[in-house]
């Protein structure tokens, strides 16, 4: 069998960093790249050993060369997705596409057609229905020991350092242009849930805002860069946050990727600012409830005030109530019938708990003939109205009905 042959459509963290990584150890050939940064594009070619004239600036002169490999990875900024996913689905290319698909609702219907116009399709990287603790999970579900399933308590932890680092520092602060906090964050999260009701949603409601990352709650004697600031105590201090982890992993080699020490990213970068200068505008609490119409409800929480990078999450049903852990790996089952309690373990190391690496396992087994598409575009396309309804809510005050 000849090995798979992908390119690369954008080479940040998530694009070159993870799924070409993957995509690599898991047999398939990089042939192409296209970033825009010089310095980014040169190091993530010679990592794959490609020619000039396998680089490109821009997917424009990528694409314009017509059908020459097999598939695409599209992992450019959010509001970068559509155009390069439609210009590709017309050369007929299968699209793993990077989340959030889009930023505009109507953009949904334009990918769906032109997919059904397409000989190519589009795998969105929903990657926690890979992750094998999500795995399990749905499988405790399947397995009719917890009875009817009745509701979903689902609660994302972003931890206080990760979201100082995305979405008040990183390119995720301000929407538009980058996604709303719920999009960016939890529409995987929203694919999960939609997984576990196992029915379109019906109808939704969402409040939250921007609390505290603020200018009026800076502490006093703060100054606008962290290795100038004299406060002491700083939950966001950058120079704690960076130099406490490993410099060859995220999110440290974020603020290095583009050739600068860690202490020049601190000195003039968007990671060595403070988090209350005002330069963000998305929420850092939001809670979201959902109705499905097969009948369960689902509670969302996502929120930058927690200790924990993790989710965790109760699965209620009529005979039983399922708790999980992602970060520990743990499940603890409660049989109402019965009156016993299971408490195990599964595998839950790797990015997104294995998910990445699950989500490109499935999406080369798709290429190869060997299974069909890990999720259908309509299907996961959901999440992303959900979180389109959810901001609507959040903003407005008012349930949206679908």
């Amino acid at each position: 069998m000849k090995p798979v042959r992908v390119a690369i459509i954008g080479c940040g963290n998530r694009g070159a960093d993870v799924y070409a990584r993957y995509l690599s150890a898991q047999g398939a050939v990089i042939t192409h790249v296209v970033e825009p940064h010089p310095a980014r594009l040169a190091e993530v070619a010679a990592r794959h050993a490609l020619p000039r004239e396998a680089q490109f600036t821009h997917w424009d002169a990528f694409l314009a060369q017509g059908r020459v490999t097999d598939a695409v990875v599209i992992a450019t900024p959010d509001h970068d997705h559509v155009r390069p996913c439609l210009q590709a689905l017309a050369l007929g290319y299968d699209v793993l596409l990077e989340k959030p698909i889009c930023l505009h609702p109507h953009e949904l219907d334009l990918l769906l057609t032109a997919e059904a116009a397409s000989t190519g399709t589009v795998t969105v990287c929903h990657v926690l229905r890979t992750a094998p603790f999500f795995q399990e999970v749905l499988r405790v579900r399947d397995s009719g020991r917890l009875g009817t399933l009745i509701g979903v308590q689902h609660a994302e932890n972003v931890a206080h350092w990760h979201y100082a680092h995305s979405y008040v520092r990183g390119n995720w602060r301000a929407s538009p242009p980058a996604a709303p906090f719920l999009l960016a964050k939890s529409c995987h999260d929203l694919d999960l849930l939609r997984a576990l009701a196992a029915s379109p949603p019906d109808r939704v409601s969402s409040e939250g805002g921007l609390h505290h990352f603020r200018p009026e709650h800076a502490p006093p004697g703060a100054t606008e860069r962290c290795v100038t600031c004299p406060v002491q105590g700083c939950p966001s201090d950058a120079r704690r946050i960076y130099r406490t982890r490993d410099p060859h992993r995220w999110p440290v080699t974020v603020l290095t990727a583009g050739g600068d020490t860690l202490d020049e990213a601190l000195r003039v970068g968007p990671y060595g600012e403070c988090v209350y200068l005002g330069r963000n505008n998305v929420a850092d609490h939001q809670a979201v409830t959902i109705g499905f119409r097969g009948g369960v409800t689902a509670q969302l929480t996502v929120s930058a005030f927690t200790h924990n990078n993790t989710r965790t999450l109760k699965i209620l049903g009529t005979h039983g109530e399922l708790r999980a852990h992602m970060e520990r790996g743990e499940l603890e089952l409660h049989d109402f019938r019965t009156g016993h309690s299971e408490r195990w373990t599964v595998a839950a190391a790797g990015n997104h708990g294995g998910g990445d690496q699950g989500l490109v396992q499935g999406w080369l087994a798709f290429l190869r003939g060997q299974s069909p598409p890990p999720t259908p575009l309509a299907e996961s396309l959901d999440s992303h109205r959900l979180a389109f309804a959810a901001e609507e809510s959040r903003r407005t005050g008012r349930t949206v009905v679908f």
